[in-house]
């Protein structure tokens, strides 16, 4: 059985996926950040994550050439934070909140928990590359639900 890219992205929209912003400061001075659903933990010795963004992206060359970056985990709350940076265009960041980290990141305001990264390794992967990041600082900002992503909509965790 050959399956097509249309059936394997249905198919895989049963899982549902959070959703985090990779920020960074571009070599212009200005925030850059992209929108990702594929993002996870790789190692705890050394502490690596890791996140796959698209090859088209116009967005991940800028967050290479800075050579670190801040994962933003998003709150249930904001939908409207993610619509903003998955938009094209220059100033993604208009109307929104964040200090910089230590590595010089942005850290959404709203944001449940960020983790601030230099750039490990990058390899190809199909149309994505697999993104390796070194861990160098992280915290929770508050706590509450994550923005989740599932069968092509946002939603939520709910309670038990």
């Amino acid at each position: 059985m050959t399956a097509e890219p249309r059936e394997f992205r249905r198919i895989l929209g049963h899982y549902p996926t959070g959703v985090c912003a990779i920020t960074a400061i571009g070599e212009d001075g200005r925030p850059v950040g992209l929108v990702v659903g594929s993002f996870t933990s790789v190692s705890l010795d050394p502490m690596l994550v890791a996140f796959f963004p698209d090859k088209s992206s116009t967005t991940w060359p800028r967050v290479e050439a800075a050579g670190r970056f801040c994962v933003n985990v998003l709150a249930d709350s904001q939908q409207a934070v993610c619509s903003a940076l998955s938009a094209k265009g220059e100033d993604k960041f208009a109307g929104l909140d964040f200090a910089l980290s230590a590595l010089g990141s942005p850290i959404i305001h709203g944001a449940l928990a960020w983790i601030d990264c230099e750039l490990d390794t990058v390899h190809e992967a199909g149309d994505h590359y697999i993104v390796l990041g070194r861990v160098r600082g992280l915290d929770v900002h508050h706590e509450g639900s994550p923005l989740i992503f599932h069968k092509g909509g946002y939603g939520k965790i709910l309670p038990l």
